[in-house]
């Protein structure tokens, strides 16, 4: 693995235990077992740093819901079922609350937020294209609440360790493949 790629492991387990406000530089290079000057020949800043880590989050997500997009005979179960078998994987949680408190957080938002566009809107083609050739009437709206949805179930899965993820996953998948 390269420094560079060490530097952006380290920095995703940090700024998703500590939080990216609380996690110094020093603790990265630390971590990744580099020094500081090559973390800076790599990254200008800080801010540098959480854009590669958003960017190897974004990686890891669409990667975790592209696992069972092959299917073409039920094209949109698989990929519900590609999506919440993402999001709920045990040792990845953190990694996902980590993301969701990216995108809210109004300083770390700033930072991130042209990539945060450029994921939506990439997610929304994808999903749009599902619906499209699913014969819906109106492919943007339901791409839209579909997303909405997975966004809400996400974000209650990730702040409550009761929330009931299997359950909520049956009723979506009813709720959109009938």
């Amino acid at each position: 693995m390269s420094r560079k790629q060490r530097v952006i492991e380290a920095a995703t387990e940090l700024f998703a235990s500590q939080g990216f406000e609380k996690t110094p530089v020093s603790l990265i290079c630390e971590v990744a077992e580099v020094s500081k000057g090559t973390v800076f020949h790599h990254f200008k800043n800080k801010d540098e740093i959480l854009r590669a880590v958003f960017l190897y989050i974004t990686e890891f997500i669409e990667e975790a819901d592209k696992q069972d997009q092959h299917i073409e005979d039920d094209v949109l179960s698989s990929l519900i079922k590609s999506v919440f078998d993402g999001m709920t994987i045990p040792e990845h949680r953190l990694m996902y609350q980590f993301n969701f408190n990216v995108m809210v957080h109004p300083v770390t938002r700033a930072i991130v937020a042209d990539l945060i566009e450029e994921r939506y809107q990439g997610l929304q083609a994808s999903t749009e294209e599902v619906f499209r050739r699913l014969g819906h009437d109106n492919p943007t709206i339901i791409t839209k609440m579909f997303i909405a949805e997975i966004d809400g179930i996400a974000m209650n899965y990730l702040l409550n360790d009761d929330f009931p993820i299997e359950a909520i996953q049956i009723e979506f998948t009813k709720k959109y493949c009938q």
